[in-house]
């Protein structure tokens, strides 16, 4: 069994990165309507998990490229593809 390459160990920490910058953003924006700081944590942190579940259900949804599809194949056994007809129905 292979190692996993830097980028799939560091890609959950992409999506942490990427829902906290909008958390960010959010939050500066609400600061600067609200100017109070508990409304703006508060926002902050429902922004913040908002956005990690929307990316995580958008990383669910994408179809594997040909080259980790391979990956899986290997990694199942060719169990878990399902357009091939030879696998075993349990």
């Amino acid at each position: 069994m292979t190692q996993p390459t830097r980028k799939d160990v560091m890609r959950p920490y992409e999506y942490l990165g990427i829902a906290a910058a909008i958390g960010v953003f959010c939050g500066l924006i609400i600061l600067a309507t609200t100017r109070d700081v508990l409304v703006t944590i508060i926002g902050f942190g429902v922004i913040f998990i908002l956005a990690l579940l929307t990316l995580a259900l958008l990383a669910i949804a994408m179809k594997p490229g040909e080259a980790e599809q391979e990956e899986l194949d290997e990694r199942s056994g060719g169990v878990l593809r399902k357009n091939d007809g030879s696998a075993d129905a349990h």
